[in-house]
């Protein structure tokens, strides 16, 4: 019995190896000596030296990423602070706007006024220019001076006179003025206006111009997050890889301990063939020699019973010893090379799904549900997945092809192996639970035929292999 469970563990072993190697499966098991292993175990210790210079390389891109992230982040907090100083100037402007046009409204009353005294004045020279026509002009001043009654009333007519003349030489000059300040209120209105205008436009296409920068920085800094997002979880691929390169290094290591005690149980029992067929050779010609002198002893059938006995005694011994009792809740072991791996009914079937490809089948039952191994091998690893949650890896041998079996979404705490470990078909792994991108109880299960890979691209419909 001893002996068969080494030969499992060595040829299970040996299985593991296929996983994430990349190498022919019946190149795996053409290993027939420690060269073989120590073989085997260097190509998984160069792989994994090429995942540690992945995850280094990967390190660094994240290192750069961050901080390109910082730089456009500072970028953008500048461009916040541009915008909000030129919106600050476009309100400034807009209230100086509102304030010039509250000038204008004034100047506009002002220039009505002005044009209003100007068409009263326009008016009154008329009259006076009409009055000049109608007199001959200057004549009308000698007239009204020598009408006059006397001397003092000589001296006040020419004071008038005189009144006169100056009026209409402050009217004159008036209406230059208010014809000049008109003129000059106009251009100095329209000049501020048309500065003001340009100005708010000028900030206006400035702030245009920032939003577009920041558009543009916010969009680099959307796509530099998917980049992060994209190398962690690159970065989560490449430690799972790692990890499970470890565990099967782990495992070859076992393998080659394995092989080492074979070997070793292998020469001993040679030797002692060898010494055992010597004794019966030695112990026939006695027999020979004796079988001339003296009929045969009846010791001899009596130990030759006693032996047949024995035999019988110890095939009973181990046959008691290899009798297993299960579970009540689990399932019956059934024959063959795999068996149901947990009971409860079908609920998803292989194939796409929502948008991406479910690579295994749904077992979904309520209660306390025990989750078998189906079949025998050796646990590859036995872990906390972000997708799978509890799931345990186990690598089978069975007729010269390797099998990976996955078990996921197992009950939090409830996996009884772990990696490396030689399990038997129909022997509890865990229980069925709801962990990880899980939702409701069930037991996810995969079958590969061959190695496990993150693209799934061995996996097959165990329906009518595995009896479900």
């Amino acid at each position: 019995m001893k002996s068969t469970v080494v030969k499992l563990s060595v040829v299970a072993a040996l299985g593991i190896s296929g996983i994430l190697t990349q190498m022919p499966i019946k190149n795996v098991y053409a290993a027939s000596s420690l060269n073989d292993l120590n073989e085997k175990k260097q190509d998984i210790e160069n792989q994994q030296n090429d995942v540690h210079s992945k995850l280094n390389d990967a390190n660094e891109k994240i290192t750069d990423v961050q901080e390109q992230q910082t730089d456009v982040e500072k970028q953008i907090e500048r461009l916040n602070t541009e915008i909000s100083s030129t919106q600050v100037k476009i309100i400034e402007k807009k209230e100086q706007i509102a304030g010039t046009k509250e000038e204008i409204t004034k100047l506009e009353a002002q220039i009505k006024e002005v044009k209003k005294r100007i068409e009263q004045r326009n008016k009154l020279l008329k009259e006076r220019a009409r009055a000049y026509q109608e007199t001959g002009g200057a004549v009308s001043y000698v007239d009204v001076l020598m009408g006059s009654q006397s001397f003092s009333d000589f001296i006040d007519r020419m004071g008038a006179v005189a009144t006169i003349v100056e009026a209409d030489q402050d009217i004159l000059r008036e209406q230059e003025a208010d014809k000049k300040l008109l003129e000059e209120s106009q251009a100095e209105l329209k000049t501020k206006l048309s500065s003001l205008e340009t100005y708010l436009s000028e900030l206006e296409s400035m702030k245009s111009s920032l939003n577009a920068q920041k558009k543009e920085k916010d969009e680099l800094m959307a796509k530099l997050k998917e980049e992060e997002n994209h190398i962690h979880a690159e970065m989560m691929s490449l430690e799972e890889e790692e990890a499970i390169l470890a565990s099967q290094k782990s495992a070859m290591e076992k393998a080659i301990t394995l092989e080492k005690e074979r070997i070793a149980a292998e020469a001993k029992a040679a030797e002692e063939a060898r010494k055992k067929k010597a004794e019966e050779a030695a112990a026939a010609a006695a027999a020979a020699a004796k079988k001339a002198a003296s009929t045969p002893s009846p010791s001899s059938s009596s130990s030759s019973s006693s032996a047949s006995t024995s035999s019988n005694s110890s095939a009973s011994s181990s046959s008691a010893s290899t009798s297993s009792s299960t579970t009540a809740s689990a399932p019956a072991v059934s024959a063959g090379s795999f068996t149901k791996p947990a009971n409860g009914y079908l609920s998803s079937g292989l194939g796409h799904r929502w948008g991406t490809f479910h690579a295994g089948v749904d077992i979904a039952a309520s209660g306390t549900v025990p989750i078998v191994a189906a079949a025998d091998g050796v646990v590859i690893r036995s872990y906390t997945s972000s997708s799978y949650g509890e799931v345990i890896f186990i690598s089978h041998s069975i007729d010269g092809q390797v099998y990976t079996t996955v078990y996921a979404h197992m009950r939090s705490g409830s996996r009884v192996v772990s990696a490396g470990q030689v399990v038997k078909k129909g022997q509890r792994i865990g229980t069925m639970g709801n962990t990880g991108d899980s939702t409701g109880q069930h037991l996810h299960f995969e079958l590969h035929k061959g190695q496990w890979n993150a693209a799934k691209s061995n996996a097959i419909n165990p329906v009518g292999i595995v009896p479900l």
